[in-house]
Formats: C-alpha cells, sequence, structure tokens
C-alpha cells in the first residue's frame, strides 16, 4: 500500500512526516513557517517540504496516497479552507485546492488541534480506548473527541471549544469578546495573565523580579518561569498553578459528564507543567464528578507531542478518500 503525508501547520514552524499505511511516521522534517511571506509562499513551501521528505524517505511521489494538513483557527474540512487563522493571518485560504495543484494529490484539510487528538487516540496515549477525549493546552485551550477512530464535529464543525466556556469567577475579556473564557486562564498566556494582574495588586513573589520598572511584564515572565517558582517554592505561582488546576477541572468535568469518555489525553506545551496542574486538575474532576465517570475515565498526557498532528492528519486524509 501506498504511504500518506501528514503536515502540521503552525504559526511558528511546519512539520511535515511520511507515515505509513499502519500510521508509522517514516520520515519527518521540520522547517519555519515564515507567515510574514503570506499563504502562496507557505503553502508553495509545503508542497517542496513533502517533494523532500518522500525523497529522503527513498520513495517517490508515486508512492504517496494522499496529503493531510492541520492548520490552526477556524477550519472547513468539507471545503478545505483555513476561514480564519488568526497567527497565520490567513482568512478563506483554500488550502487544499493550491496544494492538490501543487502535487497533484488529493489533500484534506482540518483543524490542527482535531488532527492531533486523532494522533493521539490511534497511535499515542489513547490507543486502546474507543472514546477518546483529547484537549491540548498550549497558547490556548481546545478539545477535540474521538470514538472508534473517527472525529466528532457537531453542527458547522464547531464542537472542542473548551476554552470559551465561561465562568463567573474569571474576570478577564477573551479575544473571542467574551468575558470568563477558560483559556484565559488555562493556558501559556494565562498563567502569565494571573502572574501579572496578582504582582500588578501588590503580591509578594520571586516573580516580581521579571516585572519591567514600569510595571509591564518582561520576556522573562513566562509558563515556565512560574513552574520554576513553584518548584522553589514560591506561594504566588503555587497558588496560580492550584487555581488553574481547578478551573481546568471544571471544564473538563462538565466535558467529560456530557462526552463519557473512557481516556481523557491532555497535551500541549502548559500539559508540561506536569502534577503542578494535573494534580489540582484530576482532584477538581474528582469532586465534580459522579464516582461512576471517575472510576472508569483514564486521565493520560500525550505520549506523541511533537508528532501527533502530522500521524493524525496522515490517518485523517486517507479516511476521507471515500
Amino acid at each position: 500500500m501506498k504511504v500518506r503525508i501528514g503536515v502540521d501547520v503552525g504559526g511558528t514552524n511546519i512539520v511535515c512526516g511520511v507515515v505509513s499505511p499502519g500510521g508509522l511516521l517514516i520520515q519527518k522534517i521540520k522547517q519555519p513557517t515564515e507567515t510574514a511571506r503570506g499563504s502562496e509562499y507557505v503553502l508553495g513551501k509545503i508542497a517542496g517540504i513533502i517533494r523532500q521528505a518522500v525523497e529522503l524517505a527513498g520513495l517517490t511521489m508515486e508512492d504517496v496516497e494522499c496529503v493531510g494538513v492541520g492548520t490552526p483557527g477556524l477550519v472547513d474540512p468539507s471545503s478545505g479552507v483555513t476561514v480564519f487563522a488568526g497567527n497565520l493571518g490567513w482568512h478563506n485560504v483554500p488550502v487544499a485546492d493550491i496544494l492538490s495543484r501543487h502535487l497533484n494529490l488529493p489533500v484534506k484539510v482540518d483543524n490542527d488541534v482535531r488532527m492531533y487528538v486523532l494522533g493521539e487516540a490511534v497511535r499515542g496515549a489513547g490507543r486502546g480506548y474507543k472514546h477518546v477525549l483529547g484537549i491540548t493546552v498550549g497558547t490556548g485551550l481546545a478539545a477535540a473527541f474521538v470514538e472508534d477512530g473517527r472525529l466528532f464535529y457537531g453542527s458547522r464543525s464547531m464542537a472542542g471549544e473548551l476554552g470559551h466556556i465561561c465562568f463567573n469567577e474569571i474576570p478577564y475579556v477573551c479575544s473571542c469578546g467574551l468575558t470568563g473564557c477558560l483559556e484565559t486562564v488555562a493556558s501559556a498566556t494565562g498563567l502569565v495573565r494571573q502572574a501579572l494582574t496578582r504582582l500588578q495588586d501588590g503580591a509578594d513573589s520571586s516573580l516580581r523580579g521579571l516585572l519591567r520598572a514600569d510595571g509591564s511584564p518582561s520576556e522573562g515572565l513566562t509558563a515556565a518561569a512560574i513552574a520554576e517558582a513553584y518548584d522553589a517554592g514560591d506561594s504566588l505561582a503555587i497558588e496560580i498553578m492550584n487555581n488553574t488546576g481547578v478551573l481546568l477541572g471544571k471544564g473538563l468535568a462538565y466535558a467529560i459528564t456530557l462526552f463519557s469518555p473512557d481516556c481523557v489525553v491532555i497535551g500541549g506545551g502548559v500539559a508540561a507543567a506536569g502534577e503542578r496542574l494535573l494534580q489540582p486538575m484530576k482532584e477538581q474532576i474528582r469532586r465534580s464528578v459522579l464516582p461512576q465517570y471517575d472510576i472508569n475515565t483514564a486521565i493520560v498526557t500525550a505520549e506523541l507531542p511533537d508528532d501527533a498532528g502530522v500521524i493524525g492528519s496522515s490517518i485523517y486524509a486517507s479516511s476521507r478518500l471515500n
């Protein structure tokens, strides 16, 4: 059987992989996205990376069955159009059509988080489970649900926006226009936002040294810096991690009750905070769901953080051929 190509397009990097029919990554290339040069340039670059990856795998383009692409933002999977991707600067970009013309291959496009979760569900931490809920906690917060290897989309393909569940106790205005969105705290930017608010309110913390003279945050005030302060016993960092974990647990409790997954996969950059964040999250879930959900739902961390989107995109493309 022929191989498939998976592509994960991010605001910083493009990752392209050659994937076997069984979902094994054969070859991978990672290159800068260069978003400032526009969508036509980026898509042409993706086509070149695909050809390069195929050659490095010792294959030819005739050995490729299809191409799957995951892009951030709002995607219409039926048309292969990236409707809006803020960090790429893309509006109504016909990704599938453009790449198909470049490569003379069928190209299928979907949201990058759905591709990531599909990869983890089929080949990563969720393999062996029938119902998998996956979340990515990074710059933002998003989720997807996979049943028997098939993604759940909902109306208008808008299912999975866990980050836009609103809570009264969250005071921040989200970039979407709503107030109280979960991702305004449960994300890398959300951790920093909480730290800055508390520091400006006068909280005592070693993190104060990461503020500029005018009280604005320096580039050193990051989620990683907050995790380091947590490990050093900083009370504000501990408070922020606990608060974030609790709120994330409340959001996941809603999702677990609605979807009844066998497994919840936690991925994304902030997931690297590990038990600092996951322990209060798990404790809150336990307090917020019926015991039958808690007992029967495994909560695991992602196994394929760098490859899940590539593998998921390739699996998705193959599934959409017929």
